[in-house]
């Protein structure tokens, strides 16, 4: 071995300062090409960072904790001597943009050879990216299969994600607020909950009306739909494994819309009461003690599900707050909600080891040089997911897939491979149905020669937790972090006569302004349906809008989307609802 090169963070997409929740290494141990090094999380996905090469790990350079971004060093490691360089950025990621030519060898022409089925446009993946893609492919005069796994169209969000997820988080909110009316004079008694009952209405009336319709609508648009799990078997062909046996469907172009999976400790038990966010919106029972690993978006919802119907919930989190990537002030009140209804939440404390045994699973908590165990009923595991550009054999197509997972394109959602596009979580973060969804909709237009792109200035963010926490564009520490000059307009709910009305006063609304311009370019909420009205924000943000467009435009009274008017005011000076913070005009 030669003396000890640098180990870099590779390219994560537009993350910074992204948190280290788990070190796999340590000085010592010889590691091979791909061996994961560390695991970052960002707001709504963890991702494993790879080792480029071969060696030994001589020291590392960063702990549990520490943020990194694109560049941070990792580690060092010795490698042969002839494979020494300095340094080395880890698993560099294929380029987005421009797309490459497809590698020597792959044909770029339609195969000759006839398989069982053909394509004008392949869609891989019917969730809400994909669907989207391939019924808009097909309102644009293709012929289109689309492919996927589930017996159901719908993909991982209508089926075991975002939907059955609001029907269960709504009837958290029907539980709770009959609880908390007691206080005003008004009592319910505890509720009956018939979990059986609950679970039919989640599963065949919110679950497969939606399903079902959209099966519905790929009849009415001559979509052809194979159900089944599939791979790449050459740049223009793929094989389909369903329940009939398999299928060869060939295409001339193909759209990647294949998701993301729940990611596993690598020590968790293979038991029922280990559940990832599929299991834990199965309602199998309503455990008396309930742990959550992971302080994420998709953790908290369901915590706040089980607490409503029972269970005792703690949550752990290696981070120091709750929902990483969003403001500390956006978070604070729905951490001081949780901390009076959960039986414990767990900052800066990582999971350590984790048991089945008869009488429950048994997980050990490192908090700093110490070492606890608690006997949980259920274990929710919720750290993140992982694209599934690796399981699909993209590369077998001749597409690029980084070691995350990821593939990369560029802005109009191309491949290096030119007739094949990607969307969705396998692109990249962030990880949400409604990014997915614009995205479908470019690729299939450039399939049918429009000349467009995905020129999003603004994505919104919402956690469906109680309070509601949404945010958009850019945010206070993202700013801070960055150097940009900034300004903010923000307005406490305990001010809205709405918000007093209904008894929920601890939100809060805030606007991210450019200094210089005045231009709307960040927003956060945190409060009751908080992710409703984002929505005008999000619209500030791509209009290009001003704190004075917003604070001159009339709403209705008394209403919670009236803060927004009120935080730009607060911003402009030319408030009279509170006293202004100080004068512009």
């Amino acid at each position: 071995m030669s003396n000890p090169i640098q180990i870099n963070v590779p390219d994560i997409g537009n993350f910074k300062d992204v948190a280290i929740i788990d070190i796999l290494v340590a000085p010592g141990d010889s590691v091979t090409r791909d061996t994961p090094l560390i695991t970052i999380e960002s707001d709504k996905a963890a991702m494993d960072i790879p080792c480029p090469r071969a060696g030994t790990i001589e020291k590392l350079l960063v702990k549990l904790g520490d943020k990194v971004s694109e560049g941070s060093p990792m580690l060092m490691l010795s490698v042969a001597e002839q494979d020494t360089s300095g340094q080395v950025t880890a698993a560099p990621p294929a380029p987005a943009s421009p797309p490459a030519a497809s590698p020597a060898g792959a044909s770029t022409a339609t195969p000759s050879g006839a398989g069982d089925l053909h394509a004008e446009v392949l869609v891989l993946g019917a969730g809400p990216g994909g669907y989207t893609a391939a019924f808009r492919a097909a309102d644009l005069g293709k012929q289109v299969v689309l492919v996927e796994r589930y017996p159901t169209l719908g993909g991982v969000c209508l089926n075991v994600g975002c939907i059955p997820s609001k029907a269960l988080l709504h009837v958290a909110k029907v539980i709770t607020e009959a609880e908390e009316m007691a206080a005003h004079g008004v009592s319910f008694g505890k509720p009956k909950v018939d979990i059986d009952t609950l679970r039919h209405w989640k599963t065949n009336e919110v679950v497969a009306k939606l399903t079902g319709g959209l099966m519905q609508l790929a009849k009415q648009r001559k979509v052809t739909v194979v159900h089944g799990l599939a791979r790449f078997t050459g740049p223009h062909s793929l094989e389909v494994a369903g329940p009939e046996g398999s299928k060869t469907v060939t295409f001339d172009h193909a759209i990647i819309a294949a998701g993301s999976q729940a990611i596993k400790l690598p020590f968790q038990p293979d038991d029922e009461r280990v559940m990832d966010s599929t299991g834990a919106l199965a309602l199998a029972d309503v455990p008396k003690r309930l742990l959550v690993i992971g302080g994420g978006i998709i953790g908290l919802e369901m915590g706040t599900v089980y607490d409503a119907l029972g269970s005792r919930v703690t949550v752990v989190e290696r981070g120091p707050q709750l929902i990483t990537g969003c403001d500390p002030d956006l978070v604070k009140p729905l951490h001081k909600r949780m901390e009076k209804r959960f039986e414990k939440i767990l900052l800066n404390t990582g999971v350590s080891a984790m048991e089945a045994r008869k009488d429950g699973i048994h997980v050990g908590f490192q908090i700093g040089d110490k070492t606890e165990t608690e006997v949980f009923d259920r274990v929710l595991v919720a750290i993140g997911r992982r694209p599934n550009g690796k399981a699909i054999q993209a590369e077998a197509a001749g597409v690029a897939v980084n070691d995350q997972g990821f593939i990369p394109v560029d802005r109009q959602m191309r491949t290096n491979v030119p007739h094949i596009f990607a969307i969705g979580d396998i692109v990249g973060q962030p990880m949400l149905a409604h990014k997915a969804v614009h995205e479908g909709k470019v690729a299939a237009e450039v399939i049918a020669g429009h000349k467009v792109e995905f020129q999003a200035l603004a994505i919104p963010s919402v956690a469906y937790t109680d309070p509601e926490v949404a945010w958009v564009g850019m945010t206070e520490t993202e700013a801070k972090a960055q150097g940009i000059a900034i300004e903010k307009g923000a307005f406490p709910w305990v001010a809205s006569g709405r918000a007093l009305s209904i008894a929920r006063t601890e939100g809060m609304t805030k606007l991210i302004l450019d200094k210089d311009t005045g231009r709307v370019i960040g927003a956060g909420l945190v409060g009751t349906n908080a992710g409703e009205l984002l929505a005008e924000a999000v619209l500030a943000i791509e209009m290009g809008a001003t704190a004075e467009d917003i604070g001159l435009t009339i709403h209705a009274h008394p209403t919670l989307s009236e803060t927004l008017c009120f935080a730009a005011e607060m911003a402009e000076g030319t408030i009279t609802d509170l006293l202004p913070p100080k004068k512009r005009h």
